[in-house]
């Protein structure tokens, strides 16, 4: 009874399996999808494999044809629904989408095809279903034959035809009504009956595979129940494992006992084993199947899974097979389990992309592995984990890297990728952090050297230690194209180059070949090199000078480019620039260092106009850094006058190149002190200037370095040069730079960095006018433009530059110096009567008040100096307010040069050529007195002679001509007695004097004209 009713629903189930392939086979027929996109992505669709067949065609898998068709309805309504979701999104779906949907597919075809051929014909009640069976399963097959012969034809080989299934795969039916199996529950659905007829469970895939590859009993060895790895056999027939026979005969040694089989207990007379060959073959094979067998079970699993756990299972079970041999790895990489992986590491689950990657570590030891990688993305996902928090992930990462890195194919790959070499320089110095993951990077990096790319690479980010080392140690070709990497990041970056002593003696080698391209794109890279100022040293110990000094003066081909001597110029200007010692750079053989004579004349010889204006700044460069120092500076200024270099010099101001304007004009700014008169006598005969000086100074916009260098050339240049002075004001230089003053003070010029040394200037180009006066042309501009009341301004408005006030008082002193020339008497008929008490008496009974000492404006008599004086006309400190700006210059500045002149100005109205007393008690009714001591205490040592003796000179004439107010203030000071015998004896002679007159008015001048009396002894 039972066995009809199991008859009856096998015919059942094989009716309904029948019917829904029918159903599929219509369904897929009727499925419209882009032909082109559909068969591009099905084409990696590949043939059952043979080893396949053989594991379902097992002699050992015992056939249970109910458990063969409920797995087929299983795999039939899975096809119903990958075909209905290809019908349905057909539109929508991208090409990773159909490209999982159609390997899913294609296994299940694959299912059903050889679960038809394990049906035998008496599992049907009549030949009605097992003739469309078998026509089913031939149909299904060549459906699958034709489509793959038809897609290989797309230019698709074998090896390349391996599934790969996405990630989020489409969401499958439930076989079960139940909540999701584990894993291996659901592959023991593939092979063994249902729990209702009595199967057994499993608890791992090895446990699958072999239930699926059963072992044989003669495959165990009866002394230890384990799979015999050397199977031998003994006298009396029985086959054991060599290992466990031996360790069982060690017991008979002594002889005592007689020998007796483990098994059949018989008494045995040698423990002669012989090796048995066909069982040892047999078992090798069957491990062979068995790992095979397990290989595909993961594979299965892998595409199959639903949860992270089943995913974590497969892949460790993956993990032990690789481990055991090639051949399993070789497998894996032919049935898509190494692509598969690589989508794994996009992975949500960081566990599963830890394991991915320690999995893929053991598939890309060999060059298989690594080829199927350079196919995927699997390099930028790994790139990506290296930023991982966890450790064990980044570990991974790492650690795939080295060995991918093992392979050339790979290293331009992992180089290129955005981002890889920072990250991997990155950790490799961050080695207190993670030292694992350092000393990993740094393997990797040490590979990726192999790849000249990666080498610019590194250079790119900041490691450059690799490119120098190929530098020095590569071939020829190879140090070509290092040089060529570093021209390239010379040009491209702005970027600190330090190199080593070694590469620089290379690329000084490199630039004596006779190679035009090697030498020029050494050249290039030493001047950035050698921009880098601690360079400087190493490029000298290379002798890099001598070289660059032949380039420059000896060397002539014809047709080699001027380029390459305006390079060598460069690295010069660089090297000496660098804060070296001058003296101790040898130039040639002959010993001259690069601030002897030589040198100098030849530098000079080569400024000339004809010559490339970067060539020309170089030279330029060069000598101005000699004259920073007192002994090159001096052979500088004889060279130049020599060779009448300066007039060159000028004209390179004007270059329309700004670096050499600059550079021209700073190099007559530093030679000003020694040869300032022949430089103003140069600049007035050169054409077109002084007036294309000052319009440079005038140009509107923003101020810049040659704004400021112009008008610090100006106010550089001797005061006193008449010549000069008249050329400025002949091309309109005063209003020019009044105009600008005045914007500066206003605040209608943008700030600039530049702007304090360019206001500094202006006020020295309009205080040089000041040292002319005698000029009437001079004289008449400075009364029109009212200097005075510029200056005093100025004193105020100092922009918090002390060299503006200074400036701002040294031209106050010039004008309050020619003030007792230009007042003038007040005619006879403008002097006021006198008036006598009546008439006063009678004035302020009426009302009328008059003050005898401030007449009318137009007839106000000056009493310093005693005529008519007005700030424009006659430079009147008094009527210009300036005493109060001067004294508060004393008060408030520290800077010992800024209190100099501001004390010079001051004492310009107790001069002998004006009225003293007057002057002394213009200056008492704003407390000088007070002002000036202060002065003297503050600068007692810093401030130099110059202050003391101007305080000094002050005080005497407070103490000789001063009121008793004044005098009193003066000897009421307890500091005075002290300063004074100090300067008197400590200082020059000049200070001693004043200081011996100013201690004899206070009386305390010892009286050394006394007569002593000799005693005779």
């Amino acid at each position: 009874m039972q066995r009809s009713e199991a008859q009856a629903r096998k015919a059942s189930l094989a009716e309904s399996v029948l019917a829904a392939i029918s159903e599929l086979m219509s369904s897929a027929a009727a499925v419209e999808v882009e032909q082109e996109k559909f068969m591009d992505v099905g084409s990696r669709i590949h043939h059952a494999d043979p080893v396949t067949m053989d594991l379902q065609r097992s002699q050992n898998s015992p056939i249970n044809t109910t458990h063969i068709m409920e797995y087929l309805a299983a795999n039939v309504g899975l096809a119903k629904d990958l075909v209905a979701r290809c019908s349905a999104f057909a539109q929508q779906l991208m090409d990773d989408d159909l490209l999982s949907i159609t390997e899913d597919l294609n296994n299940v075809i694959k299912n059903i095809s050889n679960e038809l051929g394990r049906l035998p014909t008496s599992s049907f009640v009549s030949s009605t279903f097992a003739e469309p069976a078998i026509s089913g399963r031939v149909q299904v097959v060549r459906n699958q034959q034709d489509l793959y012969d038809q897609l290989s034809c797309d230019g698709y080989s074998e090896a390349e035809l391996s599934m790969v299934v996405a990630n989020d795969r489409p969401r499958r039916r439930k076989l079960h009504d139940s909540d999701m199996p584990r894993l291996v529950d659901f592959l023991h659905g593939m092979y063994q009956e249902s729990h209702e007829s009595g199967g057994q469970s499993f608890s791992s895939l090895p446990e699958v595979a072999e239930y699926v590859e059963p072992l044989y009993d003669s495959f165990f060895c009866p002394l230890t129940n384990k799979v015999m790895v050397d199977p031998v056999t003994t006298e009396s027939g029985v086959t054991y494992d060599r290992r466990a026979i031996e360790g069982y005969f060690e017991k008979f040694t002594d002889g005592t006992e007689p020998l007796i089989c483990p098994v059949t207990k018989m008494a045995m007379q040698s423990k002669t084993l012989r090796s048995n060959v066909p069982l040892k073959s047999t078992i090798a094979e069957w491990i062979t199947r068995n790992e095979a067998t397990r290989v595909r079970i993961a594979r299965t699993a892998l595409s199959m899974a639903t949860t992270e756990a089943m995913v974590l299972e497969a892949i460790h079970e993956l993990k032990v097979l690789a481990r055991l041999r090639r051949k399993n790895r070789d497998q894996m990489h032919k049935i898509g389990i190494t692509k598969f992986l690589a989508r794994l590491l996009d992975h949500k689950d960081a566990l599963i992309r830890c394991d991915s990657l320690d999995l893929l570590c053991l598939l890309v030891e060999d060059n298989a592995g690594k080829e199927i990688i350079a196919k995927t993305r699997s390099v930028s996902r790994t790139i990506k984990l290296l930023s991982s928090s966890s450790p064990d992930e980044r570990h991974a990462a790492i650690s795939f890297l080295v060995e991918l890195s093992k392979s050339e194919l790979l290293l331009e790959n992992i180089g290129s990728t955005a981002g890889s070499i920072l990250i991997l320089i990155t950790m490799k110095f961050n080695g207190s952090d993670d030292p694992v993951a350092a000393e990993k990077a740094g393997e990797v990096l040490k590979n990726l050297e192999k790849c000249p790319k990666n080498i610019k690479y590194m250079a790119e980010s900041g490691y450059l230690d690799p490119l120098q080392r190929h530098l020095v140690e590569g071939s020829e070709d190879v140090q070509m194209e290092m040089v060529s990497y570093l021209g390239e990041l010379v040009q491209k970056q702005d970027m600190t180059i330090n190199i080593a002593g070694s590469a620089s003696e290379i690329l000084v080698k490199m630039v004596c070949s006779g190679n035009m391209a090697i030498r020029k794109a050494a050249l290039d890279v030493l001047v950035q090199i050698s921009s880098h100022h601690p360079n400087g040293r190493t490029l000298v110990d290379a002798g890099a000078v001598p070289v660059m000094v032949e380039e420059l003066f000896i060397r002539k081909i014809d047709e080699e480019p001027m380029g390459s001597k305006t390079e060598a110029a460069a690295i010069l200007a660089n090297i000496v620039e660098s804060g070296l010692d001058p003296e101790a750079i040898v130039v040639n053989k002959e010993g001259h260092v690069i601030t002897s004579k030589y040198s100098v004349y030849n530098f000079a010889h080569m400024l000339k106009s004809s010559m490339p204006n970067n060539l020309n700044l170089s030279i330029v460069r060069v000598l101005l850094a000699l004259t920073a120092l007192p002994k090159p500076l001096a052979t500088v200024v004889s060279v130049m006058k020599e060779q009448d270099s300066s007039q060159t010099v000028i004209e390179f101001m004007g270059s329309l190149t700004e670096a050499l304007g600059i550079a021209a004009t700073r190099l007559l700014i530093a030679l000003s002190p020694q040869m300032g008169h022949t430089i103003a006598e140069k600049l007035c005969k050169a054409p077109g200037q002084p007036g294309k000086l000052i319009k440079s100074i005038g140009q509107p916009g923003r101020i810049t370095e040659r704004h400021a260098v112009s008008t610090i050339l100006l106010a550089r240049l001797p005061y006193q040069h008449i010549a000069l002075n008249l050329a400025l004001l002949n091309r309109g230089a005063m209003a020019t730079v009044l105009a600008k003053i005045e914007e500066m003070q206003r605040g209608d010029l943008r700030a600039s960095r530049h702007a304090k040394a360019y206001m500094e200037g202006l006020v020295g180009a309009l205080v040089r006018l000041t040292t002319t006066l005698y000029d009437q042309d001079v004289l008449l501009a400075a009364m029109d433009h009212s200097f005075t009341s510029v200056l005093t301004d100025l004193l105020v408005r100092s922009a918090g530059s002390d060299e503006v006030q200074r400036l701002a008082a040294v031209g106050l002193e010039n004008l309050s110096s020619q003030s007792p020339n230009l007042s003038q008497q007040p005619t006879e008929e403008r002097l006021p009567k006198r008036k006598n008490i009546l008439q006063r008496l009678r004035d302020a009974h009426s009302s009328r008040v008059y003050d005898n000492r401030k007449p009318p404006a137009h007839n106000r008599v000056c009493p310093v100096h005693r005529g008519v004086c007005s700030p424009a006309t006659t430079f009147c400190l008094v009527e210009a307010g300036a005493v109060e700006a001067l004294l508060g210059v004393l008060e408030s500045n520290e800077n010992g040069r800024v209190v100099e002149a501001a004390l010079g100005a001051l004492c310009t109205l107790m001069d002998d050529a004006v009225d003293v007393t007057s002057g002394v008690a213009v200056l008492a009714e704003h407390d000088a007195a007070r002002h000036v001591l202060r002065a003297l205490r503050q600068h007692r040592d810093g401030g130099g002679g110059a202050v003391a003796r101007r305080c000094f000179w002050a005080v005497e004439r407070f103490l000789a001509h001063g009121g008793e107010r004044c005098v009193r203030v003066v000897k009421g000071d307890r500091a005075l007695p002290s300063l004074l015998v100090s300067a008197f004896h400590k200082g020059d002679a000049a200070t001693k004097q004043v200081a011996e007159s100013v201690l004899r008015c206070l009386h305390r001048m010892p009286d050394y004209s006394a007569t002593y009396e000799s005693i005779e002894l």
